[in-house]
């Protein structure tokens, strides 16, 4: 889950795993895989960055372990 901010200031959480993908346009656009769209004042890079940490929050900084049979 990250912390966002809608365009009339509100704030968001969102689960970053429903992302599809995002635009920039004057505004970053966030399309989710359910098809509602979000815009928010953060930059795509921000959004990034939040996505980045929070799954390392979740699986450290190697990513996921993958365990191989």
């Amino acid at each position: 889950m990250i912390r966002l901010t809608r365009l009339n200031r509100a704030p968001l959480v969102l689960n970053s795993d429903l992302i599809e993908h995002i635009d920039v346009t004057p505004d970053t656009v966030i399309t989710l895989t359910t098809g509602q769209i979000l815009r928010v004042l953060e930059t795509a890079e921000d959004v990034i960055g939040r996505i980045v940490a929070f799954r390392r929050q979740i699986f450290g900084p190697d990513g996921p372990e993958i365990h191989q049979d």
